[in-house]
């Protein structure tokens, strides 16, 4: 009983990396999500799932503040959606590793040459220590002897590590990953995701939006099922029902 009320204790004492009350989610002009409450902590792996156009990337959209908050209230890393300034948006964009389905990769120059374009834009300026962080990252993806390709030389599956190495540069509390691996065939998909767990298990949390149940029936997380309209939380025992309907 009292480790139990330690555990919760220790839940409410942490702060959430991403936070949402009552929110209002758009897709356009028009909400597609009503009265959302989400709440993703520092080193949580989580999974927003559901069918095609049921509003998982405009959650997305909404915590990067590419749309605004139709209504009720939504921080992230800090800063508040229903209040954030625009010149505010880039800063809160570098505390947030993004990585997309079609990997957006800078095509006319090389893997090298597109993780220093992110750093300088995000204010290094010291080379040396440029240098090692893109080092330091090529390895953690393990493509540490790719950095004089350029992205079409590279499988899908080495574009995604790319783009991971990416997202990871500036050492973001909170990866968000939009289908990360719907272009991938399963094999490169399981790899990519064991990857994204590796980066999980050093506290940095993972926002994984996906259709593919296989994903979180193989590497288990929280689970926000997007329905009707609605987005909510499942448990463990609804998410085994949940596969079978997505």
């Amino acid at each position: 009983m009292e480790e139990s009320a330690k555990t919760s204790a220790d839940k409410e004492e942490r702060k959430p990396v991403i936070s949402f009350r009552g929110a209002d989610i758009l897709g356009g002009d028009m909400p597609v999500i009503y009265d959302m409450d989400m709440d993703i902590f520092p080193g949580d792996f989580v999974y927003i799932v559901g069918k095609v156009g049921t509003g998982k990337t405009s959650i997305i959209r909404t915590a990067i503040a590419e749309t605004r908050l139709g209504k009720g209230h939504g921080s992230v890393c800090g800063y508040d959606l229903e209040a954030i300034r625009d010149k505010d948006i880039p800063f809160l964009r570098r505390r947030i590793g993004v990585v997309f389905q079609d990997f957006q990769l800078l095509m006319d120059r090389s893997v090298h040459d597109n993780l220093d374009f992110v750093l300088r834009a995000t204010g290094w300026k010291d080379t040396d220590e440029i240098e090692e962080r893109i080092k330091a990252v090529l390895t953690d993806v393990g493509m540490e002897t790719k950095a004089h390709k350029m992205p079409h030389q590279l499988s899908g599956g080495e574009q995604q590590r790319i783009a991971i190495a990416r997202s990871i540069l500036n050492s973001p509390e909170v990866i968000i990953a939009d289908e990360p691996t719907g272009n991938l065939d399963n094999e490169t998909a399981d790899k990519i995701l064991q990857l994204f767990r590796g980066i999980n298990s050093k506290g940095t949390a993972i926002v994984m939006v996906t259709h593919n149940r296989n994903i979180f029936e193989k590497y288990p997380g929280r689970v926000f099922f997007c329905k009707d309209e609605t987005c909510k939380e499942k448990s463990d025992e609804d998410v085994i029902d949940l596969a079978l309907t997505i």
